[in-house]
């Protein structure tokens, strides 16, 4: 049995492993406040920018709805017409997105199909618009991409800023027979797909079989394609902002809700360890009562 000597010499070799406990602990208390603090930021900021998607929505929509219109019109003339392209056509396509990320898989559906439309089209060249699907498709297909736009659609994309893409392929002298342009078509503020528009040529259009119905001077006739090629680079644009803003939107809110989990789960366990290092220290205290 020890004595009173011996008991006292023990104790003080007890108390610094007890204190070791609780620094480490507190540490650990620190780094999760600290993580908490991190996270409650990024929430606020996921859920100003639902906001802002959310108010884009409404007006990317009614932007949609004014583009499908003149949209459907042009390709109601080519189906009128019976306007097809030769087998040995020259193709060019068209991808078209946008240069903004945090909006879930916008950039890789459209990659995806502008993918599968080359592996059919050995032959097509390629034009891209937004940095996003650039960076997917030139791992795969950098030899055959011949032009690349940033910077369009901020807000809104209008008709003037389709016009420009247009005049700039022309003024560099690509010319197809037919184009097929890859875009986000919009399906519902949840959902979208990835759909081609085809464009013509002002020679193909004028040999298709029911040309002769419409009576279009030659003239006319260039300044239609033309018109035709931007509407359609119009509605494939307008109407990939809509699905990209429903997309951020729907993706800023999953990144809230997970966001509020973690917020959730870190507190209980900041709680929790703050409850043991109090339930530590009390029982020091009480330790060291008993032992006076």
């Amino acid at each position: 049995m020890l004595s009173t000597a011996s008991r006292i010499a023990v104790r003080p070799a007890v108390k610094p492993l007890s204190h070791g406990v609780q620094a480490r602990n507190m540490a650990t208390l620190k780094e999760i406040q600290l993580r908490l603090k991190s996270v409650q930021n990024i929430e606020k900021i996921t859920k100003s920018m639902k906001m802002i998607a959310s108010t884009k929505v409404n007006k990317a929509q009614r932007g949609m709805d004014a583009a499908r219109a003149f949209g459907a019109a042009s390709n109601a003339l080519f189906e009128s017409a019976e306007t097809k392209a030769a087998d040995d056509s020259k193709t060019l396509v068209v991808a078209s997105s946008s240069d903004r990320g945090l909006c879930g898989g916008i950039h890789s559906s459209v990659s995806k199909a502008t993918r599968r439309v080359l592996e059919e089209l050995p032959e097509a060249e390629l034009v891209v618009l937004g940095d996003k699907p650039k960076a997917q498709l030139q791992r795969v297909a950098k030899e055959r991409i011949t032009l690349t736009f940033n910077q369009i659609g901020k807000d809104v994309p209008t008709f003037a800023e389709a016009s420009s893409v247009a005049d700039v392929i022309k003024r560099e002298g690509i010319e197809f027979d037919s184009a097929k342009i890859v875009y986000n078509q919009f399906k519902s503020v949840i959902a979208y797909e990835a759909d081609t528009i085809p464009v013509y040529s002002e020679e193909v259009f004028k040999n298709s079989p029911n040309f002769a119905v419409y009576e279009i001077e030659d003239d006319v006739l260039a300044n239609l394609q033309e018109f035709t090629f931007a509407n359609s680079l119009y509605w494939a644009m307008v109407e990939g902002y809509a699905s990209e803003m429903c997309a951020k939107r729907a993706a800023m809110e999953n990144a809230t809700n997970n966001a509020g989990d973690m917020i959730t789960k870190l507190t209980m366990t900041y709680n929790r360890g703050r409850q043991a290092v109090i339930t530590n220290e009390l029982i020091d205290i009480i330790t060291g009562a008993s032992a006076l």
